[in-house]
């Protein structure tokens, strides 16, 4: 391990690169809205960019576990996918919306390295007894990069046009590039380790995850807790329109979600054993099920209310999630398995965001109540 490379520089290229991927969807949907008219459209779009995800994260997890210099490797995909971005903002209404989704698609493929490439490399950074306290902060950067990401893409919409927040969204993960190729590198053992799974290595991930039964259930229960975010977050510019009287103020409803999640996480470390993380995911999804029900309503109050359960849902649910994962995952296979739930998570928020597109034009409370639904889903399925 490289001594000069601290927490600091990690957490610093994190929150760069996290606060560009949080920044992306609702830049996205704003944009893809403002080009095209049509909420259908732009959630078409945001879930191109992240179902493929489910392809890129296993192979990118395979890559980052053989790598002897992961840190190169993951600059080096951080690049192509704010390239992917640029590529999204040029194409946004002067092709035709299949065309813009493909590349969006494309371009998910890397997705996964913004969140599970990094917090894969964390017990590589910091020594064995500081990792639960890392892990804690690295959930963090999530809860941040949300708060500041849809904060920056109301931001840039109101000020320069929707467009712009796709652009700021791109840089700040190309301002993450030095903190990611600096990263330590492999070990000679672990790259003869590595080496002798090349036949395996594609499944091994997928394998982890179901030969555990903790690992899987914490799995399954955030995949399909997804499938229900990717919905709320979906019918957010609507709720905006229809609710607090503009479409990009549908972002701050995002934010307000993000300082909860902070908050609530704040408040969980400082008693790390109150919960089991098992429970802590089973409790979050029900907490999950009650916002998008409250947003139903249509308005302003429970609509405000239930932003700030999401967070209360959000933020543990995330640090628990990573706690089993680094719990469970064998040392070998920590990319992969990070990786790997990373794209299924993804896969399901896009899935989500896809359904509810069409569902909320045709009825926004319809789409919600959806989304309700399928978290009470994930809270069954963690048992």
């Amino acid at each position: 391990m490289e001594k000069r490379y601290s927490l600091a520089r990690y957490t610093t290229g994190a929150v760069a690169a996290r606060t560009g991927d949080e920044m992306s969807g609702p830049a996205l949907l704003l944009a893809g809205l403002a080009a095209t008219g049509s909420a259908t459209a732009a959630s078409a779009i945001l879930a191109g960019l992240t179902v493929s995800a489910a392809v890129g994260g296993p192979v990118f997890g395979v890559l980052l576990d053989r790598s002897p210099r992961p840190g190169r490797l993951l600059a080096c995909t951080l690049t192509l996918y704010a390239m992917a971005l640029g590529a999204l903002l040029l194409s946004l209404g002067r092709v035709p919306v299949a065309c813009t989704v493909l590349i969006a698609a494309a371009g998910g493929l890397l997705g996964p390295a913004l969140s599970g490439g990094w917090t894969s490399q964390l017990p590589r950074v910091v020594a064995p007894g500081a990792l639960p306290r890392a892990n804690a902060l690295d959930a963090m950067t999530f809860n941040l990069a949300s708060l500041a990401g849809p904060a920056l893409a109301a931001a840039a919409a109101a000020s320069a046009g929707a467009p712009s927040g796709v652009a700021g969204s791109a840089t700040l993960i190309c301002l993450a590039l030095p903190a990611a190729r600096a990263l330590p590198e492999r070990s000679v053992t672990e790259g003869t380790a590595a080496r002798r799974r090349v036949h395996t290595d594609l499944t091994a991930g997928f394998l982890a995850i179901a030969r555990s039964p903790t690992l899987a259930r914490a799995t399954t229960a955030s995949v399909v807790s997804c499938v229900g975010s990717g919905a709320l977050l979906a019918c957010t510019p609507l709720l905006g329109e229809r609710v607090l009287g503009g479409a990009d103020r549908g972002a701050v409803l995002l934010g307000v979600a993000a300082v909860a999640a902070l908050a609530a996480n704040t408040l969980l470390s400082r008693r790390p054993g109150l919960l089991r993380p098992d429970t802590v995911v089973r409790l979050s999804t029900v907490v999950l099920a009650a916002a998008p029900a409250l947003a139903a309503t249509g308005r302003p109050v429970p609509v405000a209310a239930s932003a700030v359960l999401t967070g209360i849902g959000e933020g543990p649910q995330l640090t628990a999630l990573f706690a089993i994962r680094h719990r469970e995952a064998p040392a070998r296979l920590r990319g992969q398995i990070f990786t790997t739930g990373a794209s299924l998570k993804l896969t399901g928020f896009a899935i989500g965001a896809a359904i509810a597109g069409p569902l909320a034009t045709w009825s926004l409370p319809g789409a919600l109540l959806a989304a309700a639904g399928v978290q009470l889903l994930a809270a069954a399925s963690s048992f």
